[in-house]
């Protein structure tokens, strides 16, 4: 059995969580909020409650749908506050003891945590917690945070969970249950997202929820309340909500890939709705690299449709469907053998042939990665009967790894560290490539163009700006970039 078996070429989502306090279905609308995060982990997720004396776990390899289908599942999860967690490894192998929340029993009681993001200094610190005596049930870099906490002399559950993370370096958004509260942090340049959101209580006290994004307060009917500040920790308890500023302060550093892949385009990041900017985007493409003559605009579905409507409409130039993608892959029995991995793009994607043949078609897609599911992409328009195909990206040349939290390959395997645009579109065999760049692509979010000095986001996959310390990875490139960008930020 495998998660779509075919997909390994692509950026994979990192994790979402999910936390809310004080309310009698909060298990229920944590699984709701999972299911509206789904698209951020898809190989386990699990939750953790709290009924007021005892706190209860379940966790699976599975999909959230199948995860909590069981009622007697949900009756086990009591309690009026939960957190829950999606996950697709960045780091630590696929097990059930990697799934999260993780949970441990420290000094001042019962505590669960969930992370969305990627620790840069992890096994350094692992490392040395070992040699003194540590021992690690899992192989995540989540259970460092655990450890650095059972060992902080501080007798609070918010100040033992400050000065772990003041210990550690990389991008995290986080959602821990420490009994009668939950605890939200963001890392100090903010590079994961985190969002706190309202339920209105028709009777007694509202509840408040945490979330990766804003589509999972959509689904459980919460107002978004605002993004949690990069730096800011929040605690969420029978007084309210409580924000303290722990850490010091730093450039901000979204992930600017969000905007472009990762969240939901109903979702709202940073004040910015995530479909308007991917329009946007389209839009700015279309401008920097306009195909004359086209005749139709065609998505690789779905992360190109919102770019190809952009590119469409600032083009005039006809949108339509021309790849019709199946819903129902998930698990399957097939391997991914040798023999049948060449089925694995019409498993997902099939040409709409009547649209399609005799036309001059611009595909838009978000990114190539290894270009293999390019390259088979437009040989089935081809296939079709297209006359001409044209490949658009609504992203830069991905050159580079990302340590922050996204599963991509390793740089040598990114086909534009390899190769130049031209050599890319021989390659995957298109009449034309486009990338939007860089400048266009900060102008699709609002920026007037990319400040080299300090950038406004992090966008290392597409520069090799490390704007965190890589400390766990032997990459000296990108040490020197780290080190060049910190004493600009000083000057």
């Amino acid at each position: 059995m495998s998660e779509t078996p075919f997909d390994d070429d692509t950026l994979h989502e990192e994790c979402g969580v999910f936390g809310i306090f004080d309310h009698p279905d909060a298990a229920t609308l944590t699984v709701l909020g999972l299911h509206a995060l789904q698209h951020r982990g898809q190989e386990a997720t699990g939750i953790a409650t709290y009924d007021g004396d005892d706190f209860h776990v379940h966790r699976a390899s599975e999909m959230v749908g199948k995860a909590y289908g069981d009622p007697a599942v949900m009756e086990q999860l009591k309690g009026r506050i939960a957190i829950g967690h999606n996950r697709y490894s960045t780091t630590g192998e696929t097990s059930t003891r990697n799934i999260q929340p993780l949970y441990a029993d420290l000094a001042f009681g019962g505590f669960a945590i969930a992370h969305n993001g990627n620790l840069t200094n992890a096994h350094t610190l692992r490392t040395e917690l070992v040699e003194q005596g540590a021992l690690f049930q899992c192989t995540s870099d989540t259970e460092v945070i655990v450890h650095l906490m059972a060992r902080s002399p501080q007798k609070h559950p918010v100040d033992k969970l400050i000065e772990a993370l003041k210990q550690i370096e990389g991008a995290y958004s986080l959602i821990g249950l420490a009994g009668d509260r939950v605890i939200g942090v963001r890392d100090p340049h903010g590079i994961r997202p985190l969002v706190l959101g309202r339920l209105r209580a028709e009777q007694g006290k509202d509840s408040h929820v945490l979330a990766s994004e804003s589509c999972a307060l959509d689904l459980i009917g919460a107002e978004f309340v605002r993004d949690i500040e990069p730096g800011e920790l929040v605690v969420l308890d029978d007084d309210g909500v409580h924000s303290k500023r722990p850490f010091d302060a730093a450039p901000s550093k979204f992930c600017i890939f969000e905007y472009i892949y990762f969240a939901r385009p109903d979702s709202q990041m940073d004040g910015k709705s995530v479909y308007e900017i991917r329009k946007n985007i389209g839009a700015e493409l279309s401008r920097e690299a306009p195909c004359e003559g086209a005749d139709l605009v065609v998505p690789v579905p779905d992360s190109g449709v919102p770019a190809a409507i952009g590119y469409a409409q600032a083009c005039g130039i006809s949108f339509d469907l021309g790849i019709i993608r199946s819903h129902y892959i998930g698990r399957t029995f097939i391997q991914p053998t040798d023999a049948v991995r060449h089925l694995g793009v019409k498993m997902k994607h099939n040409a709409n042939k009547a649209l399609i043949e005799g036309k001059k078609v611009v595909l838009v897609d978000d990114s190539i990665v290894r270009g293999t599911t390019s390259k088979k992409i437009v040989e089935m328009i081809r296939q079709a009967g297209a006359a001409e195909v044209h490949m658009r990206i609504s992203s830069p040349p991905s050159t580079h790894s990302c340590f922050y939290g996204i599963d991509t390959p390793s740089t040598e395997e990114l086909l534009a560290h390899q190769k130049s645009v031209e050599e890319i579109c021989d390659f995957i065999g298109a009449d034309s490539l486009a990338y939007i760049s860089l400048d266009g692509l900060y102008r699709a979010v609002g920026e007037a163009k990319r400040n080299n000095d300090l950038p406004q986001y992090c966008d290392a996959c597409f520069t090799g700006d490390y704007a965190v310390a890589l400390t766990d990875h032997d990459n000296h490139k990108a040490h020197e970039k780290v080190t060049d960008l910190r004493e600009r930020q000083k000057r």
